[in-house]
């Protein structure tokens, strides 16, 4: 006798690494055991018919969100993120080593992470750690913990307990990283071009997109790939911004250079030319540019220059956001969209011909496979059965105040969005957003 799978799935559509088609997924002890025809005679103690109008997806990998939590958990925490990741189909997370107190440079600081994280994830939650000049001799300890890999600055990151490297620090954290063959993962700007740049202060969206040039980023980004080059690191360019860098970044990789890049749902949907005077949602660094800047962005996620996107949830309290002068200076950097990314990518992509397979290389697969995820990203037997109920023609509305996420401020807010999650499974699990936790926390490897 064959013992029953736990939960069959059947649906018309789903996405696999084969394409689009229907079929049926079984899972047994929280893995995909199988994928079937839609058909095919399997037993299970549940099964999950599809409606028409539904698409089964894997589970999305957002590998770049800011938790906060502890230290700052009044601007999010893990129970609200996870909570929202879940409601957006994504069902794991890497949580960023700053914006915490403490910030997660030592072995001590991700164990207390670990242990606020613990009973609140209700998605699988992973770490990064970071390299900051206290800490550079010392990063094998980190890794030895099971951070998936270290972040730094090239400027102030905005918090004074999380100071970024200067450039010969930048180089003794590359060797570092090399003889680890770990992972670096950088916000690139140049700090002298943004001191140089005209400040940012007031209300105009045009003067802060001033204040954070391109160059800023060019610049960082070549010092970065020419250090990768020299010390043979693997490098990863954060929130890319500048379609600038994109030549060089191609050409670097063809050249063997061990980088890749990341870019970010308000990159690809937004654009300066729309953002009102005093919008602070909208505030970000490296800032939301033009439109003709987002079409190469667009266009070099087509042709593999640009790996992922993700989401780069950066909240903060309404507070801190300032509304109330709507001043880009004092305003606190970051987009809250952690909750929204599918839907948004989703909504600009299928404008410009992309299809879900596309999306989902994107957001599930590349930041799987970016970050050694072996068991995520994909619907394929021994994955873990981490899967979205996703309905790609429904349409709604953002409202600020429905989200998940702990505070009711979004750039997307009263934004026409197409596609909506219906439900996200987690190792075949349905994950009820207001019941019990029941994510993991993930180790590299």
């Amino acid at each position: 006798m064959v013992e029953p799978f736990d939960v069959v799935f059947r649906a018309q559509r789903m996405i696999t690494p084969e394409g689009s088609g229907s079929g049926a997924v079984a899972v047994r002890d929280g893995r995909i055991a199988a994928v079937e025809p839609v058909g095919a005679e399997l037993t299970a103690a549940r099964e999950v018919h599809l409606a028409a109008d539904e698409v089964l997806l894997p589970g999305l990998v957002d590998t770049h969100v800011h938790v906060n939590d502890p230290g700052r958990s009044e601007w999010e925490g893990f129970d609200t993120a996870t909570r929202a990741a879940a409601a957006g189909g994504i069902t794991t997370i890497l949580d960023m080593p700053l914006n915490s107190l403490p910030p997660t440079v030592d072995p001590e600081s991700l164990q207390v992470k670990r242990e606020v994280a613990a009973p609140k994830a209700h998605v699988d939650v992973g770490f990064w750690g970071g390299a900051v000049p206290e800490n550079l001799g010392g990063l094998g300890t980190l890794h030895d913990a099971g951070v998936f890999g270290f972040k730094s600055f090239l400027l102030h990151s905005g918090v004074d307990e999380f100071p970024p490297l200067s450039s010969s620090e930048l180089l003794s954290a590359m060797r570092e990283v090399a003889d680890l063959d770990a992972l670096l993962i950088l916000h690139a700007e140049d700090a002298e071009t943004v001191d140089s740049a005209p400040g940012a202060g007031g209300g105009k969206y045009a003067d802060f997109l001033v204040s954070r040039p391109r160059d800023a980023e060019n610049l960082a980004i070549a010092q970065v790939l020419e250090l990768s080059r020299q010390t043979g690191a693997r490098v990863h360019i954060l929130h890319l911004s500048s379609s600038d860098a994109l030549r060089m970044i191609a050409a670097a990789r063809a050249d063997g250079v061990r980088v890749t890049v990341e870019t970010c749902p308000h990159y690809l949907c937004f654009t300066a030319e729309e953002i009102p005077d005093g919008a602070t949602e909208f505030k970000c660094c490296p800032p939301i540019r033009e439109a003709a800047n987002r079409e190469l962005l667009w266009q070099a996620l087509a042709d593999g220059t640009i790996d992922c996107v993700v989401s780069d949830h950066s909240p903060c309290t309404p507070e801190l956001k300032r509304r109330d002068t709507g001043d880009f200076g004092e305003a606190w950097g970051g987009v809250s969209g952690l909750q929204l990314g599918l839907s948004a990518v989703w909504t600009q992509a299928r404008l410009r011909g992309y299809d879900l397979a596309d999306v989902l290389r994107w957001m599930a697969r590349r930041p799987a496979e970016l970050t050694g995820l072996r068991d995520k990203g994909a619907i394929e037997p021994g994955k873990h059965a981490d899967l979205c109920v996703f309905a790609p023609d429904e349409a709604f509305v953002v409202d600020a105040g429905d989200l998940r996420h702990r505070n009711p401020v979004s750039a997307y807010h009263q934004r026409t969005l197409s596609g909506v999650v219906r439900q996200t499974w987690l190792r075949g699990t349905r994950i009820d957003a207001d019941g019990a936790p029941g994510g993991r926390l993930l180790d590299r490897g």
